[in-house]
């Protein structure tokens, strides 16, 4: 039985028509009272309530959604399947509160499995777990690796033959470190049950297309994509990138997926690699020195000789990068390479270069971002992780008060010029506009605090972000992204209406209806 809210995919109405008095079409206009009516998977038209009887009549359904925003499908721009499948995958251990209870399980789990498969879990409460947690581990499994996460993918229970295969620790298991295991778990059976429930979940928040990282050749994994596609079973459109951790970027393989990949929900477009890392570990790369440590700009050094030979490699092969910066010194790095890479007669990046993330930027070098049209993929949502005096009081020891000015500066981007989209690092953060106008938009963190409300954008330019913006950095803004006679059906109906409430009681406001490709996904409303 589906859960509240999920809808089949058996048939994709003939004529559906949403009426709402806050449809919100992303194109630059104001929200109207009026209509959205889809033919297929097309839509046929956007108007005034006025215009609506005639599409009305005849409709297969027709919706009144109230005050409620309509609005064009979302993107979210910097998604890992990867990580989200750790959550999911393998034996449950959410309710094991003991290492011999642990044990039991994955002993049991593991004689499901064909002799000598790794052995994977998630939910492990790695604070209930005693120091001799991993010499039972070992004992129980000596030749068979072992990996249990915790919910929050934040560290991990594993035994020696794991170690020794994957080569990672529970210290450093995000996702750059893991690349060894996705070859292991990646083609199992389960992973495309797996994939139907990521998408039901982006469904769910109204998301309708992805910008993917795939590490280096996805491991096997596009082949699975490819296979839902071909069963006409996606409902969230995928651009892939490739990062490189096993080897370096690898142009052949980006050809062949690029050539590989060209129907209607599944493409690839180009490269990302991280930079440096946060301001909070002192490994990302500044323009002056730490406060905590003034001897030191970045605690481990970027391989920038790497990143650039990638980039012109890559940009000369017509393929996209993206490079994920979090202190000022590395945007500004970036910037300076993306001022080599090939331009329009216009002045923009012909190939749409992105920086993700963002924490800290010189105003300077966003001016210079804009005028090339580069674009920011920002995560609106960061402050839902912090409170907001241990994030204040985190960036007072680091860089001082006069740095945190400049301490994500989406306002700055957006009036500069830059493409300001919207992304999560998913599993970071799971997609949520009603987070996103919380955060992004009113300046709170998950304690309610609220800070640098100037550097905020405004609740239109926040929808606007994470649909039309959303839709340019996958390189589809010809198909999606607006409300528009002709584009593809991809709709999200909210909530509430989110354009004219207070952010602070916007938090929890998610879709109540989602339209992929002209089929109703999700579903509160029906």
């Amino acid at each position: 039985m589906l859960e509240r809210g999920w809808s089949t995919m058996a048939k994709r109405p003939d004529r559906l028509v949403i009426l709402s008095r806050n449809v919100f079409d992303a194109t630059g206009a104001e929200a109207f009272d009026g209509f959205v009516a889809t033919e297929g998977n097309r839509i046929a038209k956007v108007g005034r309530r006025s215009e609506a009887a005639l599409y009305v009549n005849g409709a297969s359904r027709v919706i009144d959604a109230g005050d409620r925003t309509v609005m064009p499908g979302m993107t979210d721009n910097h998604t890992f399947f990867t990580g989200w499948a750790l959550l999911h995958l393998g034996c449950d251990l959410s309710g094991a509160h003991d290492a011999e209870t642990g044990v039991s399980r994955l002993r049991a789990y593991a004689e499901t499995l064909p002799k000598g498969s790794p052995v994977f879990g998630h939910g492990w409460n790695a604070t209930d777990f005693g120091p001799d947690s991993e010499d039972l581990l070992d004992a129980a499994f000596p030749d068979v690796p072992v990996v249990a996460f915790t919910k929050d993918r934040d560290t991990c229970w594993m035994n020696a033959a794991a170690r020794e295969r994957y080569l990672f620790s529970p210290d450093e298991c995000y996702a750059e470190k893991i690349w060894r295991m996705m070859a292991d778990y990646l083609p199992l059976p389960q992973m495309r049950g797996l994939y139907h429930e990521y998408m039901h979940m982006l469904n769910a928040r109204g998301v309708t297309q992805v910008k993917e990282m795939a590490f280096d050749d996805y491991y096997g994994f596009a082949d699975v994509m490819e296979a839902i596609e071909a069963a006409d079973e996606l409902t969230v459109r995928v651009s892939m990138m490739s990062q490189p951790v096993g080897r370096g970027m690898d142009l052949a393989y980006g050809r062949a997926a690029r050539d590989r990949f060209r129907g209607p929900f599944v493409s690839f477009s180009g490269f990302n690699r991280m930079t440096d890392r946060s301001i909070a570990s002192g490994m990302a790369e500044l323009k002056q020195p730490y406060l905590s440590d003034p001897t030191s700009r970045c605690a481990v050094p970027v391989e920038w000789d790497l990143i650039e030979r990638e980039l012109f490699a890559a940009d000369e092969a017509g393929f996209r990068f993206s490079l994920h910066c979090q202190g000022d010194g590395a945007v500004g790095h970036v910037v300076d390479l993306y001022e080599r890479c090939r331009r329009d007669a216009s002045g923009r990046l012909v190939n749409r270069h992105a920086i993700t993330d963002m924490e800290l930027s010189d105003p300077a070098d966003l001016v210079r971002l804009g005028a090339m049209g580069g674009i920011c993929e920002v995560y609106p949502q960061i402050q839902s992780l912090d409170r907001r005096d241990d994030l204040v009081g985190m960036v007072m020891r680091q860089v001082g008060p006069t740095r945190f000015e400049r301490y994500w500066m989406r306002r700055k981007m957006w009036d500069s010029g830059c493409v300001v989209v919207g992304d999560t690092d998913l599993p970071l953060m799971l997609p949520s506009i009603g987070e996103s106008i919380y955060c992004g938009c009113g300046g709170h963190f998950d304690d309610g605090g609220c800070e640098r409300l100037e550097n905020m954008l405004t609740i239109p330019e926040m929808l606007v972000a994470w649909t039309r913006n959303g839709a340019y950095d996958c390189m589809a803004e010809e198909r999606l992204g607006t409300l528009e006679e002709g584009k593809l059906a991809d709709v999200t109906v909210l909530q509430a209406d989110a354009l004219h409430m207070d952010p602070v009681d916007a938090r929890g406001v998610n879709a109540a209806l989602t339209v992929s490709d002209g089929r109703v996904v999700y579903d509160e409303l029906g």
